[in-house]
C-alpha cells in the first residue's frame, strides 16, 4: 500500500484514468452507468457532501436501496475523507434513532438523495488519506446486545478483493456479477459493488425485495457470470423451480453462498437443476468478507472449503488450546482486512480482537484433509446427556427429508429443566403438516445420528423469522 490511499479513487477514478471510462459499471432496472458516468456522480456527491458542511471523519448514515445513487454517496463520503455507513431499509423508526445516537452521523442519506447533488461540480480531488484511515462501517449484532460498528479502513477491500475476489473466483474485466444479498451487508457490499469495482466489470443491481421469482428472473435476463445468494434465496429459488424451470441460468460459471452454511442436498440440486457449482463458505462483517471457502472443481458440499490465501484460522478449546482435526471448538481468524475495532465498544475490542485474531463466535471442526465444517454458533450449541448437539447438524438432515423446504434447530428445555432439540420446520406442502409427519421426521433423524440429537419437539411453521440478510433469527425461536 501506498502512503497516501484514498479507496475510491482506487475502486473509481482509476478505471476512468486507465481508459475504461466507458465501460459499464452498473446494470439497474435497465439503465445502464458507465464508469465514466458513475465517477462523476460520486464526484459530485462529495461536492454536496463537502457543502452541506461535511468534514473529514464526519459519519454518513446511508440507509438506500440498491441503485446508482448509493453507490454515489457511499464512495462520495470516503472520496471526501468521511466515514461511510451503509445502514439496512428494513428497520423501525426506534432502531434509526438509535443508530444515528450510536454513529454520531453528521446526514442522513435516503432513498430521495444528496439534495443540490446535480448542481454540483462532476470534479473532486481525493481526499489525501492513509490505508489505516477509517473509511466505512458496517452494523453487526447478536449474542452481544444492541447493533455495534465494525470500524474499516481504506486498504480493507483491496485485500478482500485480492485474496477471495481475485484469488478464489478468478474474477475478470468480462464478468457481470449479481447479488442477491443487499448493499448495506459486508456480504451483499463485496458481491454486488467492490469485487465488479476492482477489476472494471459490471455489476447487476436490484433495488426491490429479492424473492425468488424477481432473482431468477434477473439472473435470466442480465445473463451474470458470478452468481451471489444465500441459502435461503437458494431453497427458494429451487422451490420456485420445482413444477418447471423456464429460467436459463447458463451464463453463470461460479454460484457464491454465505451468510449461513449451504445444505449439502441444496448444493447437489443446484447443480443438477442449473449447472453451476456453488462455493459455500464463511466471512463475517468484522473480517469483511469471505474468509473459508470451497474451490472451483474441489466443492465438499456441506463444509466450508479451506482457508482464503491470505487468512489464518486456527479452532481452540475454552482454555486457547488449539484442538486436533475432528474436534469440534472456537473458530479464529487473522488476516490483513480485520476491522480495527468495534466503535465505542472497547472491552468487546479487546475480548474479540487479540493480537490480531478474530474471535468469529463460530463452532467448528477441521478434518484430515483440511477442510472445514461449521458446528454452529457458540451460543447455539446445547448439550444433551453431557454429549455438545450441533443445531446444523441436525438441519443438515432434517432438509434432506423431501417434505422439508426449512428448518431450524434450538434448544429447549423439557419437563426436568433438561435441554432437549426442538426443531421449527417449513414444508414444501404445508398443508401436509401433522403429528404423524413429525413422528416420521424425528425417525428420520434417529436413522442418521445418535439418538439424543433426534428433536424431541417439531414444530410446523409457515416460514422462520429471519433478518434483512436472510438469516434464521434463532433467539426469536428460541
Amino acid at each position: 500500500m501506498p502512503e497516501l490511499f484514498n479507496l475510491a479513487s482506487y475502486f473509481v477514478d482509476r478505471h476512468v484514468s486507465e481508459g475504461r471510462g466507458g465501460r459499464t459499471a452498473i446494470v439497474c432496472e435497465g439503465r445502464r452507468t458507465t464508469y465514466a458516468e458513475i465517477a462523476a456522480q460520486v464526484n459530485q456527491a462529495g461536492n454536496a457532501l463537502r457543502r452541506a458542511g461535511v468534514e473529514p471523519g464526519d459519519r454518513i448514515m446511508i440507509v438506500m436501496r440498491d441503485c446508482p445513487e448509493f453507490v454515489a454517496a457511499y464512495f462520495g463520503a470516503m472520496k471526501i475523507g468521511a466515514v461511510a455507513v451503509p445502514t439496512s431499509t428494513a428497520l423501525r423508526p426506534a432502531d434509526y434513532a438509535y443508530l444515528v445516537e450510536e454513529s454520531q452521523a453528521k446526514l442522513v442519506v435516503g432513498d430521495e438523495g444528496i439534495p443540490g447533488l446535480e448542481s454540483c461540480p462532476a470534479e473532486l480531488g481525493g481526499n489525501p488519506t492513509s490505508p489505516d484511515s477509517p473509511a466505512f462501517w458496517l452494523w453487526t449484532s447478536g449474542s452481544t446486545g444492541p447493533p455495534k460498528a465494525a470500524v474499516h479502513r481504506h486498504q480493507d477491500w483491496p485485500v478482500c478483493c485480492e485474496a477471495y475476489a481475485r484469488g478464489v473466483l478468478d474474477i475478470r474485466p468480462d464478468d457481470v456479477t449479481f447479488s442477491s444479498a443487499r448493499l448495506f451487508h459486508a456480504y451483499g457490499l463485496g458481491n454486488g459493488l467492490m469485487f465488479p469495482f476492482y477489476v472494471g466489470a459490471t455489476t447487476v443491481l436490484y433495488p426491490g425485495k429479492p424473492q425468488a421469482k424477481t432473482i431468477l428472473e434477473h439472473a435470466h435476463e442480465y445473463r451474470p457470470t458470478l452468481f451471489f445468494s444465500v441459502p435461503t434465496h437458494f431453497a427458494a429459488m429451487l422451490k420456485e423451480t420445482d413444477a418447471a424451470n423456464p429460467y436459463d441460468l447458463s451464463s453463470v460459471r461460479l454460484g457464491i453462498s454465505a451468510a449461513e452454511p449451504l445444505p449439502a442436498e441444496l448444493v447437489r440440486r443446484w447443480r443438477a437443476r442449473f449447472g453451476s457449482e456453488v462455493l459455500d463458505g464463511i466471512g463475517s462483517t468484522e473480517v469483511l468478507h469471505i474468509y473459508i471457502s470451497n474451490r472451483p472443481g474441489c466443492v465438499r458440499p456441506g463444509s466450508s472449503g479451506v482457508p482464503v490465501p491470505g487468512y489464518q484460522v486456527r479452532i481452540t478449546d475454552e482454555q486457547g488450546r488449539e484442538l486436533r482435526a475432528g474436534e469440534v471448538g472456537d473458530l479464529w481468524v487473522r488476516g490483513r482486512s480485520n476491522a480495527s475495532h468495534y466503535w465505542n465498544r472497547p472491552e468487546l475490542t479487546a475480548d474479540r480482537m487479540r493480537d490480531g485474531w478474530f474471535f468469529s463466535g463460530d463452532k467448528y471442526r477441521s478434518d484430515g484433509d483440511g477442510y472445514l465444517w461449521y458446528a454452529g454458533r457458540s451460543d447455539d450449541m446445547f448439550r444433551v446427556s453431557g454429549e455438545w448437539v450441533s443445531p446444523i447438524e441436525v438441519e443438515s438432515v432434517l432438509v434432506e427429508h423431501p417434505a422439508v423446504l426449512e428448518t431450524a434447530v434450538v434448544a429447549q428445555p423439557d419437563e426436568n429443566g433438561f435441554l432437549r432439540p426442538c426443531a421449527f420446520v417449513t414444508l414444501k406442502q404445508p398443508d401436509s403438516a401433522c403429528e404423524t409427519l413429525a413422528s416420521e421426521l424425528r425417525q428420520f433423524v434417529r436413522q442418521q445420528l445418535p439418538g439424543y440429537k433426534s428433536p424431541r419437539r417439531i414444530v410446523f411453521m409457515d416460514e422462520l423469522p429471519k433478518t434483512a440478510t436472510g438469516k434464521v433469527q434463532r433467539y426469536k425461536l428460541r
